[in-house]
């Protein structure tokens, strides 16, 4: 870049080879220099000017010739030391804003020396006021810098010039670019914008800008769809192309990151088009700017927002540019060139001209309205009053230390710290010599006929935390199209809560798919990146929004199922009571006492227990009732099954006791027959103690067989205890078939083994289909498979042995006599 700039200052020097003459001037004790465009274009010596005058520009060379005279008039600032100024006409070229630069730091003396000895002519100003953009104050910047000759701008805002290494002697009295990007990023974002286009100008302003930009929008989820840029000198076809982006374009937002002079050139070439109904985004060169309101004739720009520099007052200043007269300046060239400008009239360049609207110079002010007597840019104008009062306060320190300073001729930049302007506004310079960074938001809003009013409805403050900013006044707001609803600009619509973002291939992460949660996950919050799986104990609701605690399933006493199986228990359980007291009503009876009543009574006993322990697989799942219910079941009916073997055992000797040379009934009697049900009861009650001692069952939540329910039930610990049980229960029931089987054929008057032998096959059947049934059943349907077994093979044992003896007794009784138990029946078969 430097060297870029110095070509451009032998660029300069080989176009002006003839002294530079300032367009303002006057002479004083310490001399200030300013470079303003009082025209947009230069040509050629003779005809160095164009009719394309900048009314700006203009403002703001008044500004700092007010600042001027206010100070000299001053008793409390710089007293006896008068202020001068040499103002130059940079021409909008940046190449001649070094040449004049260097000019007023060198001198206007178009000489060489090739003396060997150290240069010791002093500089001509003590510091510089300009520029206006910021490319020509980083060229001006650049050169100067290393004489150490303070520049002071009033509307340079690139954040580039905020490098202290390159630019040591550059401050400014206008917020750095780097805190307006931020603040019109979070701007966008505080709208829910995530998908606009950008224009920018092409320069250091509208390039550093819009790079910071995009990196902070980037950080807050804002993709831009285009970004393109220009220059007021590009030829028509390239603004053209950027007019067919944005018509193509799916946003409704564009930031416009513009000078006022790139905006005006826009403007002029949106108009043909019908490109209304876009919300515009400004920065703060063009957003308060009155002339570029009054350009848009077909209201392409309705609804605008964007920041300004906050609103301020100079007192006088007003009164004093529209006191301006030609004829009372000693340098009256440009102020005539003004004056013609603003009432089209012409002076007379000599006594015997004559011409038609002849300017007299007296002309009244009052009743114009165009851009010089505007004075919406207040606020850059008391950029301009600080810049002057900086160096006014600057000398001040200098010389006044103690009285007794010598004067310098140079000025230290970072002198120029901390002081209040008359009108109360603070002025300071941070260690890269910009102020602090405050803002105002402003909307554009129809005002009486075609005019438009610059609302502030917020504010910005660059040193308050990010969460604090923007700060929106109690106003309402008008967008694009005059409309009072937010404008929505987006590539794709927010993912309520219960889905998640897909990134759409190839295009930005601000375009996205909204993909629904898979079951057992969920999102709660707007734009959710992912689903989270709910806990194991939860599970997604329909809308997957939350997730919800899984239902408890268990065999439960409320359920239909669990209450049809307690009531089918209870039947059996009062069945076999009503059974047993039959018996017991009959002891007496011949029938009761050939079928071995005590094992009878045992067997009802054990049936019982074998009805009522199905009632402990109702019910949740505890530590005791797991254990409980599996021993208890094989506890019981091994009883119940032994009692059934002892009898088919006393079948079986009694009929071998009758043939001759047996006497085995004297191996089996009533204290064997004791014996053998409580031998065999305590294998099982062995194996049951040591399955609860190794590895006990205990209560689980079986999160696997359904997704969205919990299923509360008991695993079994030893798996190796609980197929002992049921093996030992299933080698008894086999071990009963078989002897019941042997018996079958015994005379009727002492044979029950035939029911014996039925009942046991409707046991190992009921067993035996239990298995795979138990196996492939679901949560609380096992358990409803285990207890139908239990009641099942209960009711097959009760009905088939004992309800035809209850027949006789109760509907036959003259078969239950002891001649009939002891006649002779023919036999027969099975």
């Amino acid at each position: 870049n430097n060297i870029f700039y110095f070509f451009l200052v032998l660029l300069g020097w080989k176009q002006y080879t003839y002294p530079e003459i300032p367009q303002l001037s006057k002479e004083g004790d310490v001399m200030l220099g300013g470079i303003f465009s009082f025209h947009s274009s230069w040509m050629n010596k003779q005809n160095p000017y164009t009719e394309n005058l900048n009314f700006r520009e203009f403002q703001f060379a008044q500004a700092m010739l007010f600042a001027i005279e206010e100070i000299n008039n001053s008793t409390e600032l710089l007293p006896g030391v008068s202020l001068g100024y040499h103002i130059y006409d940079s021409c909008g070229s940046i190449a001649r804003s070094v040449k004049v630069a260097l000019d007023l730091t060198n001198g206007n003396d178009n000489v060489s020396s090739i003396s060997e000895g150290p240069c010791t002519r002093p500089v001509q100003v003590q510091a510089l006021m300009g520029e206006t953009s910021s490319s020509p104050s980083t060229a001006i910047a650049t050169v100067i810098g290393p004489f150490h000759i303070p520049l002071i701008s009033h509307f340079a805002t690139c954040a580039c010039l905020s490098d202290e290494s390159k630019y040591p002697s550059f401050l400014r009295t206008v917020p750095s670019d780097y805190y307006q990007s931020r603040a019109l990023a979070h701007l966008v974002k505080h709208f829910g914008w995530t998908w606009v286009g950008a224009v920018r100008t092409n320069d250091d302003y509208g390039n550093n800008g819009m790079a910071t930009f995009t990196e902070t929008a980037q950080q807050l989820g804002i993709c831009l769809e285009y970004s393109v840029s220009f220059f007021r000198t590009d030829p028509k076809e390239k603004i053209q192309k950027i007019i067919d982006i944005i018509k193509a374009s799916t946003s409704n937002v564009i930031i416009a990151f513009l000078s006022h002079m790139d905006m005006d050139v826009l403007i002029r070439e949106l108009s043909p088009h019908n490109l209304t109904g876009y919300q515009w985004v400004g920065s703060e060169s063009w957003i308060f700017d009155s002339q570029i309101a009054a350009m848009d004739k077909n209201h392409i720009l309705d609804g605008a927002i964007g920041l300004s520099i906050s609103k301020s007052q100079v007192s006088g200043l007003r009164e004093f540019m529209l006191d301006v007269r030609p004829l009372k300046s000693s340098n009256n060239g440009l102020f005539r060139e003004f004056w013609e400008a603003l009432f089209s009239c012409k002076f007379k360049q000599s006594q015997s001209e004559k011409i038609q609207g002849e300017c007299t110079g007296h002309e009244d002010l009052t009743g114009v309205e165009n851009g010089f007597t505007d004075m919406s840019l207040m606020p850059i104008f008391n950029n301009v009053y600080k810049g002057v009062y900086a160096v006014a306060h600057a000398l001040h320190n200098i010389l006044g230390c103690n009285k007794t300073c010598i004067y310098q001729n140079k000025l230290d930049p970072y002198l120029m710290i901390h002081f209040q302007t008359r009108d109360g506004d603070v002025v300071y310079f941070n260690k890269h010599g910009d102020p602090a960074a405050k803002y105002e938001i402003i909307n554009w809003q129809p005002g009486e006929k075609t005019s438009v009013n610059f609302v502030t409805v917020g504010l910005y403050d660059a040193s308050l935390t990010e969460d604090k900013q923007p700060k929106f006044l109690n106003k309402s707001l008008i967008w694009a199209g005059k409309s009072e609803m937010v404008p929505v600009s987006v590539c794709s619509e927010q993912c309520p809560p219960g889905t998640q973002k897909l990134l759409q291939k190839g295009k930005p992460v601000c375009c996205h798919d909204c993909i629904r949660c898979a079951e057992g996950e969920m999102s709660n919050i707007t734009d959710s990146i992912t689903c989270v799986r709910c806990p194991p104990e939860s599970w997604s609701n329909e809308r997957r929004d939350a997730c919800i605690k899984k239902e408890a399933e268990f065999l439960s006493y409320k359920d239909i199922m669990g209450i049809l199986l307690t009531t089918v228990s209870l039947f059996g359980t009062s069945l076999t009571a009503a059974v047993a007291f039959i018996f017991f009503r009959y002891r007496k009876t011949p029938l009761v006492r050939a079928n071995n009543s005590e094992l009878s009574f045992l067997l009802l006993l054990s049936l019982t227990l074998c009805f009522l322990c199905s009632l402990t697989f109702i019910g949740q799942p505890s530590e005791w009732s797991c254990m409980l219910r599996h021993t208890a079941f094989g506890i019981t009916f091994v009883l119940c099954l032994s009692c059934v073997l002892g009898k088919t055992m006393v079948v079986l000797m009694a009929f071998k006791a009758t043939l001759p040379g047996e006497n085995l009934m004297k191996w089996f009697g009533p204290t064997q027959q004791r014996l053998s049900v409580l031998g065999f009861t305590l294998i099982q009650i062995v194996i049951c103690i040591l399955w609860l001692t190794l590895s006990p069952p205990f209560p689980i939540k079986n999160f696997k067989e359904y997704k969205d329910k919990i299923i509360l039930e008991c695993a079994l610990g030893s798996a190796v205890g609980f197929w002992s049980v049921l093996g030992y229960i299933g080698f008894l029931a086999m071990l009963c078939f078989v002897f019941a089987f042997l018996a079958r054929k015994l005379p009727d008057n002492f044979n029950e083994a035939k029911f014996i032998t039925f009942s046991m096959l409707i046991f190992c059947t009921v067993w035996i289909t239990f298995i795979p049934a138990y196996v492939s059943s679901p949560g609380k349907y096992s358990v409803a498979v285990e207890i139908f077994a239990i009641l099942a093979s209960s009711f097959g044992l009760l009905i088939c042995i004992f309800i035809p003896k209850c027949y006789i007794m109760l509907l036959r009784p003259e078969n239950n006599t002891k001649k009939n138990m002891m006649g002779k029946m023919p036999q027969r078969p099975f």
